[in-house]
């Protein structure tokens, strides 16, 4: 075989993320450290949506009277997150279902564990990524209501 085909080979192993080599440990920073690139920037997203979503909330309430912006992110995330979540591991599961057609003999589960696990992280990331935008947008219709309430 040529230097190119292993190339190839190599590359297109590497966006299949269900495939990918089983650890004796998982942790999420090998679920992460192991995700494809796709997958790594929807958890990363994830994640700083969500910090993003508490940083609002805290300027939000900390602004006193003036109760401006904001408030359509957290709704957005508050329904987006968990739809993103659900997309990502869908299409990981999708992946790692194209992987196990392709292969001639069914890998062990051991060597598909990294990409189920990988799946329900991205799933549990976009759940978090929900619930905390739900809670903030709680603490910033709460801070609405009370304003509104003294005027």
């Amino acid at each position: 075989m040529s230097v190119h085909r292993f190339i190839t080979i190599g590359a297109a192993a590497s966006l299949i993320p269900g495939l990918a080599l089983a650890q004796t440990r998982i942790t999420p920073a090998v679920v992460f450290a192991d995700a494809a690139p796709p997958m790594k920037l929807i958890m990363a997203l994830l994640l700083v949506a969500a910090l993003a979503a508490i940083i609002v909330t805290v300027l939000k309430v900390m602004s006193g009277p003036r109760l401006t912006g904001g408030s359509t992110y957290l709704q957005a995330l508050r329904l987006g997150g968990p739809l993103i979540g659900l997309l990502g591991a869908a299409y990981n599961g999708l992946m790692i279902n194209i992987g196990i057609a392709n292969s001639s003999n069914p890998p062990p589960y051991a060597v598909l564990a990294p990409g189920v696990a990988e799946a329900a992280f991205i799933f549990v990331l976009g759940l978090i990524a929900g619930v905390v935008a739900v809670i903030c947008n709680w603490i910033v219709e709460a801070r609405i209501d009370r304003a509104v309430l003294r005027s």
